[in-house]
This record gives C-alpha cells, sequence and structure tokens, in this order.
C-alpha cells in the first residue's frame, strides 16, 4: 500500500496557499483518520501507523502550511492555531465525509482540539499526544529557538545525527527508525547543504510569546478543552517537559474527562511509530 500526494488550496489573509497531505486507504472509505504532526514535523510521521490501520481506515495525514511540500506563508504571524485550524476545515471539505477521527502529536493535538472545542464539529473520536491546554512556558520557550536555528550540514549523516540529538526526546528507536525520521524532515537546499523542510519563520509567533500572552493563551485552550464533547484519549511521555503530569491528570476531570495513558521512558512526544504505541491508537480508535 502507497500513499497518494495530494494538495488542497486554503484561504489566509495573505491570500491563497496550497497545504500538501498524504491518503491512504480506500478513497470512498467513510471512515476517516486525520494524523496531524508536531511543531517541526510532517504528514511522513504517520507512515508505520498509517500502514497498520489503512484496511480499516481512509487516511489524511496534512503537512501543516509552511512544512514539508506545503506552500510558505508571506506573513510568519500567521502561523498559528487559528490558520491551521482553518486550513483543516478546508481539507475536510475536500474529504466531502460526516465525521472523522484525530490524531495530533504536539501542535497536532492543539489544532484538533480547537475544531473539537467548535459547535457542529465533525470529530468523532480525538487522540491528544503529549499536548493539552496547560502548557509549560519553558519547554515552549526553549522549542521557539530550535525552530529558528539555522542550522546547515555539509553531509546527510551529520545532519540526520544532529536530528537524531534534538529528538532524543521520541524514546528508543531503531537505527533503521532514526534514519527515517531524520529523512522525513531534511532536504539540500541550492548550495547543496541539508537543512531542515520549513519555514525558520515559524518560530517568530513562538518567540513572541510573553508570560503574559501565555497566560492568557492558556485560558483560552483550557476554555476550548473543556467545550470538547468527543471521546478523548490522552497519551502521555511519561518524561514529557511540555505536558506535565499534574496538567494531564486535571484534564481526565475535566471537559471530556480524557483517558489518559502513560509511555513509559518516552518525553515529547511519543511517535507512534513502535508497536505497543500502535497498538494505543488502535485500541481506542477501533472500540
Amino acid at each position: 500500500m502507497q500513499a497518494k500526494r495530494k494538495s488542497v488550496q486554503c484561504l489566509s489573509p495573505a491570500g491563497l496557499h496550497h497545504m500538501a497531505y498524504k491518503e491512504w486507504g480506500d478513497p470512498n472509505n467513510q471512515n476517516v483518520l486525520i494524523c496531524v504532526h508536531g511543531v517541526t514535523r510532517v504528514s511522513d510521521d504517520f507512515d508505520v501507523l498509517a500502514l497498520a490501520l489503512c484496511d480499516k481506515y481512509r487516511i489524511i495525514c496534512p503537512d501543516v502550511v509552511g512544512r514539508g511540500k506545503s506552500d510558505w506563508l508571506p506573513n510568519p504571524q500567521l502561523y498559528q492555531i487559528p490558520q491551521y485550524v482553518s486550513d483543516m476545515v478546508t481539507l475536510l471539505a475536500r474529504l466531502d465525509v460526516e465525521t472523522v477521527d484525530w490524531l495530533g502529536t504536539s501542535m497536532g493535538g492543539l489544532i484538533g482540539m480547537g475544531l473539537a472545542s467548535m459547535p457542529k464539529n465533525p470529530i468523532r473520536k480525538l487522540i491528544l499526544n503529549d499536548v493539552g491546554p496547560a502548557l509549560n512556558l519553558d519547554a515552549i520557550v526553549r522549542i521557539g529557538e530550535f525552530i529558528g536555528q539555522d542550522v546547515r550540514f555539509d553531509t546527510f549523516d551529520e545532519a540526520a545525527a544532529y536530528i537524531r540529538e534534538v529528538s532524543i526526546s521520541f524514546g528508543p528507536h531503531s537505527e533503521a527508525q532514526w534514519h527515517k525520521l531524520a529523512s522525513d524532515v531534511l532536504k539540500q537546499n541550492q548550495d547543496g547543504k541539508w537543512i531542515r523542510h520549513y519555514d525558520l519563520s515559524l518560530s517568530i509567533p513562538v518567540k513572541a510569546i510573553t508570560p503574559e500572552l501565555a497566560t492568557a493563551g492558556q485560558a483560552m485552550l483550557w476554555a476550548a478543552y473543556d467545550a470538547v464533547k468527543c471521546k478523548t484519549l490522552l497519551v502521555r511521555g511519561s518524561e514529557s517537559d511540555l505536558l506535565t503530569l499534574e496538567a494531564a491528570q486535571e484534564m481526565t476531570k475535566r471537559g471530556p474527562c480524557a483517558t489518559l495513558v502513560e509511555i513509559a521512558g518516552v518525553g515529547h512526544a511519543p511517535t507512534f511509530v513502535q508497536p505497543e504505541q500502535i497498538e494505543i491508537a488502535k485500541k481506542f480508535l477501533l472500540n
């Protein structure tokens, strides 16, 4: 089974842009799973999961705008959740289905949560992968600095070693898995240097987050989470510095009262390429 690469035209205040996505499974299957990656990752992150579930689902994995094979936005201030949610609504209209299930890692989870909080939304089941409405500001600052670094490497091996080093919180992976995790997010520029796949301007809105903005944003995120009505699974890396255990436990008591599953030996964020992690998703989605 091979994925088909497609794209959909979306609208922002700065004009039109294309969002690329991968589609797995029967295009006529009305059971649809949307899988959305983290802030510096891509649709290819879900290849293994998609292969495991495409007999049950039509699986759609977008490259969020500014990443992968999607267009970059001329105004970097638009690289924020409201624009991403808007793009996903356009994508859902293209799919022409009544309901979908959603698996979102980190940023992808926030996009799903934002959509699921809206009246008349199409989300039936929601998996939030190591993210919630309470975010560690220190972790956000760290991520903002990391996103904006203009790193360039002479060889793929050097670049892959870097990706592995900065992704060590993903937990244990085989050499082949680390190679794919790196290959998916690296490309060569016109000078032959190996660079990351995304618009470095993604860091601009993140770096602009002050403690005051973080507090106000967190209040808005909790309000959104409390408005979610669908069945929700919260997956947390036991060593995560983005989603604290206290916040995760609070999420089991309010809003959709998410079921919490912790993955030992993993930080931010589980990759869902390991068989035991895929089984967690399967159990929740298919039962």
